[in-house]
């Protein structure tokens, strides 16, 4: 899997903040545990599952599971983000609200993309769509979903080695994203998309833009105090710096970088500073260095491809699951339909065998009667 793809994550960290609220006490702590989604996952998923065991709303409470389920996804555990994606998907068919529903897709369309089942990503973001177009213009919440959705169609065209399309869509994103009012959420999002940006002019081989990207995702990430997105930010520019051969710098950006992914602990951030460290070394000719942080590379990038693989098998029964019930359901509508055919069909041969007989009895009445009148 590229390591390009998979800053994705952070796009939905915040969803749920420029939404409705609770009572005030629920509401405080829904909004907290949006804030610590990203630096205290665990903390955001215990406010969680506390609110969640009061919860009787049926849109709150799938909001809840969003919110679950964003925070496993920022500590890689891609199988308990879908389980909560899989009790949220329950509550979603019994709401006709848009704004949830289309959070709902959006979100699941996110951990879609992160397990690289694109196809399906792109499907359910044309799902959340149709549900983005019932809401009223000039809604902060509808700017918000709108730039979520192109981000992540950048984040799959990117992934598919189309930088030129890519960038259209993030270009569109931060458009939207500047709209939004929640000015941290802004901020952090257009940190995501900056890095992003930085990463589709360093594919395109445009240096001069690449680098003033990255700084921007840095100067966001610092205005939230996100080390996980500064991080980020400090390994784009090092890349931009190697590809000058400026191996040096890039180390010193990469060291930086290092210290902020061990205190996140983000598995990714550190897979990818691992091998940008190690072909910095080595391109350096430092042999020893580039064995050791070769070795911690393929350690990180392993354990990452294992939490991976167990949620993708997870998806891929969940999409049977969900195919089977669609089956069933079309094959009970059409049981019922032939039911009703047959009950219809056999009512309506009834009532000609009903006319049939009474005709033929109306009729003997007339022979009899001619009869007589013959006789007579």
């Amino acid at each position: 899997m590229k390591l390009l793809t998979r800053i994705t994550l952070c796009m939905v960290l915040l969803c749920q903040i420029p939404s409705y609220g609770q009572k005030i006490s629920d509401d405080s702590l829904l909004k907290k545990a949006n804030q610590e989604i990203y630096n205290k996952p665990d903390n955001a998923i215990r406010i969680g599952k506390r609110l969640l065991q009061k919860e009787k709303d049926i849109n709150k409470s799938i909001k809840i599971y969003l919110l679950l389920s964003t925070a496993e996804i920022a500590k890689r555990n891609f199988d308990e983000s879908l389980r909560y994606i899989l009790k949220a998907r329950e509550l979603v068919r019994k709401t006709n609200d848009p704004k949830v529903q289309t959070s709902f897709f959006i979100s699941t369309a996110v951990l879609f993309q992160q397990m690289e089942l694109y196809s399906k990503s792109l499907e359910t973001l044309d799902e959340a769509d149709e549900y983005l177009a019932k809401l009223p213009e000039g809604l902060s919440y509808k700017y918000f979903e709108t730039a979520r959705s192109y981000a992540l169609r950048g984040m799959i065209y990117k992934s598919q080695s189309n930088p030129e399309i890519a960038l259209q869509e993030f270009l569109i994103a931060v458009k939207n994203f500047e709209k939004v009012k929640e000015k941290k959420t802004t901020y952090f999002n257009l940190s995501i998309m900056y890095y992003n940006i930085g990463y589709c002019y360093l594919n395109l081989n445009q240096l001069e833009n690449a680098e003033p990207a990255f700084i921007k995702s840095m100067d966001f990430a610092i205005l939230i105090k996100a080390k996980s997105l500064e991080g980020f930010a400090l390994k784009g520019m090092s890349e931009v710096h190697k590809q000058k051969h400026q191996n040096q710098t890039a180390l010193e950006l990469l060291i930086k970088a290092q210290a902020l992914g061990e205190e996140s602990g983000d598995l990714s951030l550190n897979e990818g500073i691992y091998k940008e460290m190690a072909d910095n070394y080595l391109a350096m000719g430092v042999q020893n260095k580039y064995q050791i942080y070769s070795k911690k590379y393929i350690e990180a990038r392993f354990k990452r491809e294992q939490n991976e693989l167990s949620s993708i098998n997870n998806a891929i029964d969940a999409h049977n699951i969900e195919t089977e019930r669609k089956s069933n359901e079309v094959t009970a509508y059409y049981d019922k339909l032939i039911i009703a055919s047959v009950i219809i069909g056999l009512a309506i041969l009834t009532i000609i065998v009903f006319m049939i007989l009474k005709t033929r009895k109306r009729n003997k009445n007339y022979q009899k009667e001619i009869q007589q009148l013959i006789r007579s």
